[in-house]
């Protein structure tokens, strides 16, 4: 098995302490003509920082399943007078009269690092409206693409930090004209994005998630062509993803459950990667919302019920299937099958590695929905069946989190996408939109941790979890 550590957070990138002094240093600096010059002269093979590929924002391929061992703490940045800082970028975004392309560009920039490395809730609490108004007519008026794809991504930054439930009603009219009209892909595909994450943490409520699951359904049904992208794999992979996202907060999905997946099934035949992975993610989500825990009013469970079960080795509540996810699971399989077993050469060997790792455990899942995603799938060639190791993600040095449900590896890749790097910062500091999105943390065991364990059980691994409640083995 490849190293997975070294493949943590590789589309989303981290802020080292020079570079973190670069930009601050850059922004306080009015040598534009400079700026200009670094910004169109910079090498093509230096991968950009997050403010720099703003102008071109494009979402990241949906992770493999297995690439993401590790979310560390974000590394060391320069934290002194940060607060400053901040008030200081606040202050210059609310000051337009004065302001440039450029300038706004440099202050959204600057925010959407601070808010990234900090959970500042209390440093912007008395300023969200003043943003949101800011951020919006930059959205609005979309002076430049940087300037727009920045202020959306300030916008997702200021609403998961704010966690205010007024922020919807106030900023949906605006993305919406945006994904719509907007001349740029890549703004569409930011304002898809900023759209899910201003429903989810902004306060639409249940019949909002369901108006904006059906717009960006029919985003993936015409490939793009009813918001004029047409075939633009960014927006439809957006679409796709964030449809997902909002999925994971409906209970019941069985009315939207059929018409759904046989669009997704069409997605899979799409030439781009991205998308195919996101179809396959929602697929995968809706077999497993067609099964949820046993009541005690429930009939008794069958035997093939239970042999499922065994089968799934899953640990806590029993599941009971409610409804057909589709009515044909067979054809389903076989398509997914396909995709798990793809050679084709006109499929990049990274894509491919991608698409084999993502439909063996997407197929997993189909054949018995009690199954969630595992890497490092393999199959039982004596029972043709599939199986492999649970997905746990290491967040900062001790923490360690079970993946063991869709809906939680869809809502950690969301918000990996928007924090990035920070995203163990916001975890750690309680961040509550955060928090609340995701299942409770294990605590990795310490040195001090396994010297105890071993002067009380040899045989114990000092690599083992410690975990509450729970055996060494499942982790």
């Amino acid at each position: 098995m490849p190293d997975l550590r070294r493949q943590v957070l590789e589309s989303g990138k981290t802020i080292s302490r020079k570079a973190a002094s670069r930009e601050g240093s850059r922004r306080n600096s009015h040598a534009n003509s400079a700026q200009n010059s670094h910004q169109s002269s910079r090498n093509a093979s230096r991968h950009p920082s997050d403010e720099e590929d703003a102008g071109n924002l494009s979402d990241d391929t949906a992770l493999s399943i297995g690439s993401l061992d590790d979310l560390t703490d974000n590394p060391e940045v320069d934290n002194n007078n940060w607060t400053q800082e901040l008030g200081d970028v606040i202050q210059d975004i609310l000051d337009r009269k004065r302001s440039s392309v450029l300038s706004r560009e440099e202050c959204y920039g600057a925010f959407c690092r601070l808010l990234k490395c900090h959970y500042a809730e209390e440093h912007i609490r008395n300023h969200v409206n003043d943003l949101l108004v800011a951020f919006c007519r930059s959205v609005k008026f979309e002076s430049s693409v940087r300037e727009a794809t920045l202020a959306l991504r300030a916008l997702e930054l200021l609403v998961i930090t704010a966690f205010d439930n007024t922020i919807y009603e106030n900023v949906e009219p605006v993305l919406t004209r945006t994904i719509r009209d907007s001349t740029s892909n890549p703004v569409k595909a930011a304002a898809l994005h900023c759209l899910s994450a201003c429903t989810i943490f902004g306060g639409a409520g249940e019949d909002g998630i369901l108006d904006q699951m059906t717009f960006f359904l029919d985003i993936a049904a015409s490939d793009g062509q009813s918001i004029d992208a047409a075939d633009d794999p960014s927006s439809v992979t957006a679409a796709l993803q964030e449809w997902g996202v909002l999925a994971v907060e409906i209970e019941d999905l069985e009315g939207e459950s059929e018409d759904a997946i046989q669009i997704f099934m069409d997605q899979l035949n799409s030439s781009e990667s991205s998308v195919q992975i996101a179809a396959g993610e929602n697929i995968a989500l809706l077999y497993e919302k067609s099964y949820t825990p046993q009541e005690d009013e429930d009939d008794e469970v069958s035997e093939d019920d239970l042999e499922d079960e065994a089968l799934s080795d899953r640990q806590g509540p029993r599941l009971i299937k409610r409804y057909d996810a589709y009515h044909n699971t067979h054809e389903l399989e076989l398509q997914l099958q396909s995709l798990a077993t793809v050679h084709s050469k006109r499929i990049s060997k990274k894509d491919k590695k991608s698409l084999h790792s993502n439909f063996a455990s997407i197929l997993t899942t189909i054949e018995n929905p009690r199954r969630g995603p595992m890497y490092n799938t393999a199959i039982d060639q004596d029972t043709n069946r599939h199986y492999g190791s649970k997905l746990t993600v290491k967040i900062g040095r001790q923490g360690v989190m079970n993946i063991d449900r869709w809906w939680k590896w869809i809502r950690l890749n969301s918000l990996r996408r928007i924090l990035q790097g920070g995203f163990a910062v916001h975890y750690y500091q309680g961040n509550r939109a955060v928090l609340d999105s995701l299942p409770v943390m294990v605590r990795q065991s310490t040195p001090a941790d396994r010297g105890t364990a071993k002067r009380t059980a040899k045989s114990r691994n000092s690599r083992r979890w410690a975990v509450h409640g729970q055996s060494d083995e499942d982790y």
